[in-house]
């Protein structure tokens, strides 16, 4: 048993983030986690499509798939200049697109640093201007894509763990891990599994299961938005906050002050939406 709890505690150590590398080029698992990500998303709405639950061509969607990953990217990058760490790219405005080092020579470095409420922003500007552009139905494409969206969280967080990356807060449970890019090696919570499983999984679950049920179009949009802030602010309490942030508002981390936005931003959707919803069935009726 002993060897076990060792063997998992030390397995982070024993993988490696880069899938190969020529020179300073590396390809990262995690970056290959992003294009398996909007594979399932793809995979997901074939699906849908094939069955006829979608009324939507599968060029079209090919087609937003692209306009999402360049908004998912340039939102996720803003994202995280704007809410994580704003003085010091300020400061260094190119490095906030240019994946290269330029203090010793040129140095390929990659982008670090990725916000999920930036790519969220990102893709939901995408997506309004996407449907207008194609004149489909904003909060009905909106419903379709939060019924699928989640899985891809599944491997973009599994990404993260293999990176090394975004670990949690010191533990004394055994299900802790040692993460080598941590120089004080001390023992943490897995957090990116824990996001994993409850962002990425669990979120999905709900979200898929009740896809055909929606009882007014953007009422998954809101639940996938209020669900998402919930369950994130609660792992907050076990993921480390950013060294250069600490914590903001008392206890709080950065990413729980976002959360709490999305809960108060997923609950007005609802609201708006269903209250809209009721005043056109009753426009309906009235001129029936």
């Amino acid at each position: 048993m002993d060897s076990l709890v060792f063997a998992w505690q030390h397995l982070p150590s024993n993988i490696s983030p880069s899938l190969f590398s020529i020179g300073s080029f590396q390809l990262r698992w995690y970056s290959l986690m992003y294009l398996v990500a909007f594979a399932v998303v793809y995979g997901l709405f074939y699906f849908r499509i094939r069955r006829k639950e979608i009324p939507l061509k599968l060029d079209v969607f090919q087609d937003y798939l692209v306009w999402a990953m360049i908004g998912v990217i340039a939102g996720a990058r803003l994202g995280y200049a704007l809410f994580y760490n704003f003085d010091y790219y300020l400061s260094h405005p190119l490095e906030i697109i240019l994946p290269f080092d330029f203090s010793n020579g040129i140095r390929f470095v990659g982008l670090s640093g990725m916000s999920y409420h930036g790519g969220l922003i990102g893709v939901i500007l995408v997506t309004v201007f996407f449907c207008r552009k194609k004149g489909l139905p904003v909060w009905q494409f909106g419903d379709w894509i939060c019924a699928a969206a989640p899985l891809g969280y599944l491997f973009g967080r599994l990404g993260n763990f293999i990176n090394g990356e975004l670990w949690g807060r010191a533990t004394t449970m055994p299900w802790g891990m040692f993460f080598p890019l941590d120089g004080a090696q001390t023992l943490r919570h897995p957090s990116q599994l824990y996001e994993a499983f409850f962002e990425g999984l669990f979120l999905f679950s709900v979200l898929w299961l009740i896809r055909k049920k929606n009882p007014f179009p953007g009422f998954s949009v809101g639940l996938y938005i209020f669900g998402y802030g919930l369950v994130r602010f609660f792992i907050e309490f076990f993921r480390e906050p950013d060294a250069h942030l600490g914590f903001v508002l008392g206890f709080n981390t950065m990413g729980q002050v976002l959360c709490v936005a999305m809960m108060l931003a997923g609950t007005a959707i609802v609201l708006w939406r269903k209250k809209s919803g009721q005043a056109t069935v009753k426009k309906r009726r009235s001129h029936g």
